[in-house]
């Protein structure tokens, strides 16, 4: 309950400060959110988009997941949390942009590398290891040229940004919103040791510092 208690001393410390001071924007998300940007992150601790972008209640509308990955489109098999968020986003709340975000030290992303959790059973990182098989495709072609190291931990955080945008156009409303001029699609990577933002240029598919 340590921990616990110490959150309830940051909400005291939020109530009695951040949220008097943004009293009025509390005050109207309450009535309904309109974010115009949606978000799609890793679950890291150390990661949070509101504190990388610096938003205030209401702005972006955030999915988090191990190693910000987007899954291809599909109706079958089990519950699809990442789209079902992805078309609410898209197709109720009208959002304008969606950003990709990873980051450095990715824990999901060292993992796709080294593979240690491959053919571990569930509650021993299986679902770790499902999850993460999105990335085997990007994994092959960044291992092949870079081996296993730190350079392809390095390599494979900015791929798997791309392949959660590619992913992104094979669900049918994104792509009608995008080829509309609706919706616009971005990628990023923050570097947590050093604060750096790179984003992804569309044009040359490389990513260059914001």
């Amino acid at each position: 309950m340590a921990i616990f208690d110490d959150f309830i001393s940051g909400y005291n410390r939020f109530r009695e400060h951040d949220w008097i001071e943004k009293k009025t924007q509390w005050e109207a998300a309450a009535k309904g959110q309109s974010p115009k940007v949606m978000v799609i992150a890793c679950s890291d601790s150390r990661v949070d988009p509101a504190t990388i972008f610096d938003t205030s209640p209401g702005e972006v509308f955030v999915v988090r997941n191990v190693a910000n990955l987007v899954p291809p489109f599909e109706t079958g098999g089990g519950q699809h949390g990442v789209s079902a968020a992805l078309e609410f986003a898209v197709t109720q709340l009208k959002v304008q942009e969606i950003v990709v975000i990873g980051h450095g030290s990715c824990g999901g992303v060292g993992a796709s590398v080294s593979q240690q959790f491959n053919e571990a059973p569930p509650g021993e990182g299986g679902f770790v290891s499902d999850w993460i098989s999105l990335l085997d495709e990007a994994r092959d072609r960044v291992v092949a040229e870079h081996g296993t190291g730190q350079e392809a931990k390095d390599a494979l955080e900015l791929e798997g940004v791309r392949t959660s945008l590619k992913n992104l156009m094979t669900f049918p409303f994104v792509q009608k919103a995008v080829e509309a001029g609706e919706l616009k699609l971005h990628g990023a990577w923050f570097g947590i040791a050093g604060g750096k933002l790179l984003v992804l240029d569309p044009e040359t598919n490389e990513f260059a510092p914001a």
